[in-house]
């Protein structure tokens, strides 16, 4: 496995000079093996609707965007607002180097930080690599919807994952 200089990344809240580079990552890794449907931005503007600065935390070694971890309320309600539904994405020539790892820490950190208690995802039953990681992340299986999607020929469940944090408060909000 390569090694990476930690020195030389950063981790940061994502911000509008990110995007391009968040929306090229999007359309290499969400692919039939990792997202139930193609993921297709229509402009930057739409893009922004979905993902606007500061929805994400994107690391970045010597200036270069490598990844992310997008993170958000799953629902509107208020008793709700003590979930996180999180995605990650970790471009291919950074992947196994650590930083999807860092990133997941990044988020942990940032929703304790904000009262978040639960982090929850989705991912694909298909995709063994990121059901691997987020095991190794602390995330446990909550959940499954069998057969949900029909993908590459093949049915598909879909995997509900959460990992509980502490620090969270009983009365939750959403993350800043």
């Amino acid at each position: 496995m390569p090694q990476l200089n930690w020195d030389a990344l950063t981790i940061r809240p994502s911000e509008i000079r990110d995007v391009r580079e968040l929306i090229v990552l999007d359309n290499m890794i969400w692919t039939e093996d990792t997202s139930p449907g193609p993921l297709m931005w229509r402009s930057r503007e739409d893009y922004l609707m979905h993902a606007p600065p500061g929805s994400q935390l994107v690391a970045l070694k010597d200036g270069e965007l490598c990844g992310y971890v997008g993170f958000g309320c799953p629902s509107g309600m208020e008793s709700n607002r003590h979930v996180c539904e999180v995605n990650i994405a970790v471009h291919p020539k950074f992947q196994r180097m650590g930083i999807g790892g860092q990133l997941i820490e990044a988020i942990k950190s940032h929703a304790a930080e904000n009262r978040i208690r639960k982090l929850r995802l989705r991912v694909l039953s298909c995709n063994e690599p990121a059901l691997a990681f987020y095991r190794k992340c602390g995330f446990v299986e909550e959940g499954r919807l069998r057969e949900e999607f029909f993908l590459g020929g093949r049915y598909v469940d879909e995997v509900f994952m959460s990992c509980m944090l502490t620090g969270g408060k009983e009365d939750g909000s959403h993350l800043a």
